[in-house]
């Protein structure tokens, strides 16, 4: 793959659940989003390589994450499919109180493309960690997303600007910032 992204590095899809649907959460960017999420499936199923699904399971009892609710159901774009690993979660990031670092580690994985939501929530906490901890990882901008926020003056910002604040946060010191024309063209 082009940008110095391994063959065979691990697809790491994070909290592509029905929740993230809800009214509730606003206005978003990146509509395409899990459409890019599900070609780097495709791709990442049709050569075999490591899939790991990242499913965010909520205690908290009004959380549309939360099991046994409609919205806990990963979206059908991204569905895994029988012998895909899931991986439940129950903070923002994809290592805390998992297994997700030793099953990497175990499975001599040095490489990590990531895709999901919430941009500046758990795709940031869970990058940020990857990066800390040496795996070599790729954030897909175009495959993940978030919402528009105020900040502590009151003053709005867009998804689109979240995001891109988000993304510039990480790339570099954490991951490598590409985007799925990226990855896909390189194969």
């Amino acid at each position: 793959m082009a940008v110095g992204v391994p063959t065979g590095a691990v697809l790491l899809l994070i909290d592509l659940q029905k929740a993230i649907d809800h009214p509730s959460w606003g206005k978003r960017n990146n509509p395409e989003a899990e459409n890019n999420a599900a070609r780097l499936l495709a791709l990442w199923r049709a050569n075999g390589w490591p899939i790991i699904h990242v499913r965010h399971d909520s205690a908290a009892p009004d959380s549309h994450y939360r099991p046994g609710q409609p919205g806990h159901e990963f979206k059908p774009e991204v569905k895994p499919q029988t012998g895909e690993t899931v991986l439940a979660k129950r903070t923002n990031s994809a290592f805390i109180g998992t297994d997700l670092e030793k099953r990497l580690r175990d499975g001599g994985h040095k490489a990590l493309v990531v895709a999901g939501v919430i941009t500046n929530n758990s795709v940031e906490a869970t990058v940020r960690m990857a990066g800390n901890l040496g795996f070599n990882t790729y954030l897909v901008s175009d495959a993940c997303f978030t919402f528009g926020r105020a900040d502590l003056k009151g003053h709005f910002h867009s998804a689109e600007e979240i995001h891109d604040v988000s993304l510039a946060n990480l790339h570099g010191e954490y991951c490598t910032v590409i985007d799925t024309l990226t990855v896909l063209g390189a194969v």
